[in-house]
């Protein structure tokens, strides 16, 4: 039984854990669980060199971990998607253009509702338009459409 507890050292333990959070991170979108395979990873290092408690072997993967997500995540997004780097060049074309119909009347200044393919937007116009109105999408900023009556 000594021997099984020397081979499970937390060391070992923590990078099996980060190998198995790399290689779900292959299967699941998102780029999410590749930093906490880096945190255990990281884990087991400093178990190898210094011997510290549970506890703070947990906060250090917790901390390293969403630390990692936050300052990285949107780096190797694009350096692994290069296509998330000209997305919203992308996106603007599947809207500009296009015809909407408004769902809630759209007021200068106050935002509206319409249904564009089959999904309700936030609109806004320069000009008041009716329910039911055929409108154009002339321009996207978040979630809201700048539509123009038809």
């Amino acid at each position: 039984m000594g021997d099984l507890q020397e081979w499970l050292s937390a060391s070992l333990v923590w990078f099996a854990l980060g190998l198995i959070l790399l290689l779900l991170e292959f299967s699941s979108p998102g780029l999410i669980l590749g930093f906490f395979a880096v945190g255990a990873w990281l884990v087991a290092l400093i178990s190898l060199i210094v011997e510290i408690p549970l506890n703070l072997q947990l906060g250090i993967f917790v901390g390293s971990s969403v630390m990692g997500l936050l300052l990285f995540r949107s780096k190797f997004k694009t350096l692994f998607n290069p296509d998330e780097q000209g997305g919203d060049d992308d996106t603007m074309q599947e809207f500009v253009g296009k015809q909407a119909v408004v769902s809630r009347e759209i007021h200068p200044g106050k935002a509206g509702k319409v249904d564009f393919r089959g999904t309700y937007w936030g609109a806004e116009a320069d000009e008041l338009i009716a329910v039911g109105s055929a409108v154009q999408i002339v321009d996207r900023e978040n979630l809201t459409l700048k539509v123009r009556a038809l």
